[in-house]
């Protein structure tokens, strides 16, 4: 196996060994792409609209509901 990382200088630990290959590791990464926006519904014009009132049995009761 062929060693891509060489300390030269300086006595390092495992653990700072292990933070340096994951900061180059994630340096040559590949981007993440950026979150899709969710739709905003709740500004939506037509959510205050109301559905046609047909006469029916609770006819009444539907069209004081928007």
């Amino acid at each position: 196996m062929t060693a891509h990382l060489r300390i030269v200088r300086g006595d390092a630990t495992p653990e700072e060994i292990a933070a340096l290959v994951a900061v180059l590791s994630t340096r040559h990464a590949e981007p993440e792409a950026p979150p899709v926006p969710r739709r905003q519904t709740w500004r939506n014009p037509a959510r205050a609209m109301r559905n046609p009132v047909v006469p029916g049995k609770s006819a009444w009761r539907m069209s004081a509901l928007p």
